[in-house]
């Protein structure tokens, strides 16, 4: 995971992970799979929106915490029996402690860089800053190595955390989730007659490119094969089978990708061109090929089987363009240069939202069932901020990664809900 009608989710996503992702998909998503209801209403929706107390009591001074994106609050007290309430899944029968450990320690790593330094510097909320967050990720990675269940890890946060909340899109603290993936995809480093379709380096000479930058149609043509007649001419890093492939790793930013001889390496985000990303499948709707209710990725991707003749035609309309850089199998990276964590990191709008700092989302999320089947569960769990997004932008945006190949992809494709962003900070000294 944008820019159009917020339940659209992915509808004009591009994931920026740099991996931005870019840059959060190339699809409109409606929420079709059946909800898990929670046991009342003020667990579902009330307990978890900002507060009307802080709307009520001094309008003015609300107005005037409006210019901030997070508004400070204390913890949720979890209605009884409410699961949803928990991120159970850290102590469950297949822990995740040793996952959420581990984006820990990146967000620590980053931390401790001038890039971190340089970015809490102005940061925009008062009392959010670099060594808080720091102190604040240290101190909860100790009560999840000393904690022996989500209730116990819930109540420590209640007693020594303050929550600050996203304000959402709304100024109640609505927020539209989405979700991006690493996909899987068979490549060569050679062109062939089988292999025809490629991405790009950065050009050496980017930053002096004049604006406006060419255009997605002028750099590699209507059918995409034009590249070696301008100026990405030489720069191939792969090459694909499949002409809507490597644009669609251009959506999500990055790829791990299965080579000829067996071996996989992975791209990863290294530029894109000063356009903004525009949704081929908002163009199908928009042109009477596909009906707005229930389009997904699928449906998207059966379309243009069907009719792969129009990917010369809807393509081109994105004038947006992004460049890649080999990673060697290293995993996907986030916009803080630290890889990303399946469930366990996050992309939102870097000019408000606190780099690498912890985080607890809920929001509806699908899941695969024992049967294979697709099923929406509204969770809470706990992840770090570590990415970004071309069109994640504003307090009420945020792009959840799920990791990679096929079942993440399936997943991504119909993530589109709304649902809470808070941050967890030490409560002051003061």
């Amino acid at each position: 995971m944008k820019k159009t009608l917020a339940w659209l989710g992915k509808f004009n996503k591009i994931i920026a992970i740099s991996l931005p992702v870019f840059l959060s998909i190339l699809l409109v998503r409606m929420q079709s799979l059946t909800h898990r209801e929670l046991i009342s209403p003020e667990c579902q929706v009330k307990k978890w929106d900002i507060p009307v107390s802080l709307t009520a009591e001094n309008q003015d001074a609300f107005l005037q915490k409006q210019k901030s994106p997070l508004i400070q609050r204390l913890p949720i007290t979890c209605c009884q029996d409410d699961a949803s309430c928990f991120d159970e899944v850290i102590y469950g029968k297949i822990p995740d402690k040793k996952a959420l450990i581990s984006a820990i320690a990146r967000s620590l790593q980053y931390l401790e860089t001038a890039n971190a330094v340089a970015a809490y510097q102005n940061y925009p909320v008062a009392g959010i800053t670099r060594d808080r967050v720091l102190k604040s990720l240290q101190r909860f990675r100790e009560l999840l190595l000393t904690t022996n269940s989500a209730t116990e890890l819930h109540q420590a946060i209640e007693r020594e955390f303050v929550l600050y909340q996203s304000v959402g899109k709304d100024n109640k603290g609505s927020v539209l989730f989405t979700a991006y993936y690493e996909p899987l995809y068979a490549a060569s480093r050679f062109p062939t007659t089988e292999y025809r379709y490629p991405v790009y380096r950065l050009p050496p000479d980017f930053n002096s490119w004049p604006k406006p930058h060419p255009t997605r149609e002028e750099l590699e043509g209507l059918d995409g094969l034009q590249s070696a007649k301008g100026k990405l001419r030489g720069l191939e890093l792969f090459w694909f089978r499949d002409r809507l492939e490597p644009y669609l790793a251009q959506i999500e930013g990055s790829a791990r990708l299965q080579l000829p001889d067996g071996t996989q390496t992975t791209i990863g985000y290294a530029g894109n061109t000063a356009y903004s990303y525009k949704s081929i499948g908002r163009e199908l709707v928009n042109d009477g090929k596909l009906p707005l209710e229930g389009i997904t990725l699928p449906i998207i991707l059966d379309y243009f089987q069907k009719h792969p003749q129009e990917l010369n035609i809807y393509i081109p309309r994105d004038r947006s363009f992004v460049f890649f850089q080999e990673n060697h199998g290293e995993p996907a990276q986030g916009s803080i240069n630290v890889p990303l964590t399946a469930e366990r990191s996050i992309a939102t709008d870097k000019s408000l939202m606190p780099p690498g700092a912890l985080a607890l989302i809920r929001a509806s999320i699908p899941f695969v069932n024992p049967t294979g089947k697709m099923e929406e569960r509204i969770i809470s769990r706990y992840v770090l901020d570590q990415d970004t997004g071309g069109a994640i932008k504003g307090a009420g945006r945020v792009d959840y990664f799920l990791g990679t190949g096929k079942i993440a992809g399936d997943r991504a494709g119909l993530t589109v809900s709304n649902g809470q962003l808070f941050y967890l900070l030490l409560k002051s000294k003061n």
